[in-house]
């Protein structure tokens, strides 16, 4: 699925975008960038950068520290559920803010009937598996 994506980092979303994350970018030998909800970055300067984004059942806030994302890095986003895009919609908006561009985005299960990717339309989407819902 990756082998023909050109990136130069991995952005991960809390917490189980890391544990897939972490393994990709080992695997390519690029950086990890974790992207986190809000006050779970441990503190650095310069600070983070944020943004507050809806989920299906309220709202949510993702920070990445803004030294992380250099412009122009293509970068590689991973999450292990598409559901309704809400999150890596928000991580596409902070990532592109950042200076970067979302090269592809990565998932290990979608869930088709609440389609997360009409939310990322003219990104290139990926899963590696799909579930219909009802």
């Amino acid at each position: 699925m990756l082998e023909d994506v050109d990136f130069d980092m991995v952005v991960g979303h809390e917490a189980r975008g890391f544990l897939f994350g972490v393994s990709i970018a080992e695997h390519f030998h690029k950086p990890f960038v974790p992207d986190v909800e809000k006050r779970k970055a441990p503190p650095a300067k310069p600070s983070v950068s944020n943004i507050e984004y809806d989920l299906e059942y309220g709202k949510a806030c993702m920070e990445i520290h803004k030294d992380s994302i250099k412009p122009g890095a293509r970068v590689l986003v991973v999450d292990d559920l598409l559901a309704t895009g809400g999150t890596a919609k928000a991580a596409a908006t902070l990532i592109e803010k950042l200076g970067g561009k979302v090269e592809f985005f990565a998932f290990v299960i979608e869930l088709l009937d609440l389609h997360g990717h009409e939310a990322l339309k003219g990104y290139r989407v990926e899963s590696l598996t799909t579930f219909p819902g009802h």
